[in-house]
């Protein structure tokens, strides 16, 4: 009705201007006239329906991104038209100029952060990734993250026994496997304000068939200060600082692997006190959460803290990533330092089997096990404490690391005389990577080196591995692994890692992950 309406007054308003037409010598017949006119008011039209999807879109993105409503101003009626502009709009433009009669919003389409919140990275024991967004109002946000390992392992030994430092004849338990092997999902978020941070993992290691879900809460006052609880990697090495799963392989080499403390409940501060310099500070339950009950700990807290100093670049990629997937341009570096100490508990059964695997001498054996030192003694509890230094350059795809560990197992509680009061073992690791196809095939060699305490009756140990990355996809959070690895008298013995323990000979593994 209101076409014909308009067109009724178009076509009075060309029959009151014929006579001055003609006047003017116009040539066009009225029909020619009236049939200009309507493709004009037709074009009008269709730049009214394109702008009002146009504002409908937008507002429905900004509805979706941050949850609050778009306001809008109502046209003037003496608006005129405007140029056409894009039919689809950018995600940074701005609804559109205030003569069109909308109200300018000064926001980007694609869910803003929040003006508040500050840009900290947490370097906690497993960050999850970016993820995937689930859902955000004004009283929080949720978002899903995870990793996934899938591990093919085959461990050889020359003999399949070794002799401990006690002159016992002991099998070397080797494995040929293939697991789905670690799996990790991740909700995180903020709650209330953009500051007050969460993450809700679910952990599992299915070859060892260990299922954990933790949390951990933490309030980012600053990013020279934020201040987390949970589970949280107790800091005597570099690798418990925030770097998983971005390694060379897929678990730490040996000497990190025998030297390092775990992970375990407490609390933990961290931030950038200068450009470059971050620190990290931890006080927990003790030296590995997973298995214990709050009804097995003493009153005896862990604590040890990690300072870390980034000098040429300020950064040394994502995470403190191992590896130069980035392709630096300007040499970047990393030095730090890193301590640890825990009074640790055996936490044995009626029978006198250890719970408490994560102390091992370096031919491998328990600490906690009967007859680990002594025939017939057995240790309840014993102070750990370990200290490391560490450095680390990268340049145009190449990268290489090295750490130094120092490790003291004292103040031993038994049930029996032991011809040793301390254990004092040192070693390090050096390993280096380069890309032969930029961000697509990484090449990498490492070494470790292990002394036992020789007063004590321990030998060394070493093992040299050389291994590649396949990426398939522009990132590196996806990845083919190939390691090949020559092992002597490995003093680690677990299923979660690459390593058995008194192992003397090759091992091969291969695994794909996706990180998100």
């Amino acid at each position: 009705m209101h076409r014909h309406f308009i067109r009724a007054a178009v076509v009075s308003a060309q029959l009151v201007a014929v006579p001055a037409a003609l006047a003017q010598g116009t040539t066009g017949s009225i029909e020619e006239r009236l049939q200009k006119l309507e493709a004009e008011q037709a074009a009008m039209k269709l730049q009214v329906e394109q702008r009002d999807a146009r504002i409908q879109e937008l507002e429905r993105q900004l509805k979706a991104g941050d949850g609050t409503p778009v306001p809008t101003v109502p046209a003037s009626p003496s608006t005129g038209p405007t140029p056409p502009g894009p039919s689809t709009p950018t995600a940074e433009a701005a609804v559109a100029t205030p003569s069109s009669g909308v109200a300018t919003v000064d926001v980007e389409v694609q869910g803003p952060r929040k003006p508040t919140e500050p840009e900290v990275e947490t370097w906690g024991v497993y960050d999850p990734g970016t993820g995937f967004l689930i859902g955000r109002t004004e009283y929080g946000e949720a978002s899903i993250s995870a990793y996934a390992l899938a591990r093919y392992i085959n461990q050889n030994d020359s003999d399949g026994i070794f002799i401990d430092h006690a002159g016992n004849e002991r099998p070397v338990d080797t494995r040929n496997d293939i697991f789905s092997h670690r799996i990790m999902v991740f909700l995180k978020g903020w709650l209330i304000d953009p500051r007050l941070i969460y993450n809700i993992t679910l952990w599992t290691v299915n070859a060892t068939d260990q299922v954990a879900i933790f949390a951990n809460l933490g309030y980012q006052f600053s990013k020279k200060f934020s201040l987390y609880a949970g589970l949280v990697g107790n800091p005597g090495s570099r690798s418990l600082v925030g770097s998983h799963p971005f390694w060379l392989g897929n678990d730490r080499v040996m000497a990190d692997e025998f030297f390092r403390p775990y992970f375990g409940s407490g609390i933990y501060a961290t931030g950038e006190l200068f450009p470059g310099f971050w620190y990290n500070a931890v006080l927990s339950n003790n030296n590995s959460a997973l298995g214990v009950k709050a009804s097995q700990l003493d009153r005896d807290f862990s604590r040890g803290g990690t300072v870390w100093w980034m000098p040429t670049t300020h950064e040394f990629g994502p995470r403190g990533a191992y590896g130069d997937w980035e392709w630096h341009e300007e040499v970047a570096t990393r030095f730090g330092f890193s301590t640890f100490f825990s009074p640790e508990q055996s936490f044995a059964d009626a029978g006198n089997n250890p719970a408490n695997t994560t102390l091992r001498l370096a031919d491998s054996v328990n600490l906690f096990e009967p007859g680990s030192l002594a025939p017939g003694v057995t240790i309840a509890n014993s102070d750990y404490s370990v200290y490391s230094v560490d450095a680390g350059v990268k340049y145009k795809g190449f990268f290489l690391q090295a750490e130094y560990y120092k490790r003291r197992l004292s103040n031993f509680d038994a049930n029996g005389f032991l011809p040793v009061t301390r254990i004092d073992d040192e070693g390090f690791y050096v390993q280096g990577s380069f890309f032969p196809i930029p961000k697509k095939l990484e090449i990498y060699a490492a070494t470790s080196q292990i002394y036992g305490d020789e007063s004590a009756g321990f030998g060394d140990s070493s093992e040299y591995l050389v291994g590649a990355n396949y990426y398939p996809f522009p990132t590196r959070n996806h990845r083919l692994n190939l390691q090949v690895m020559d092992v002597n008298r490995s003093p680690v013995s677990s299923t979660f890692g690459y390593y058995t323990g008194g192992q003397d000979g090759w091992t091969v593994a291969t695994a794909f992950s996706v990180f998100f």
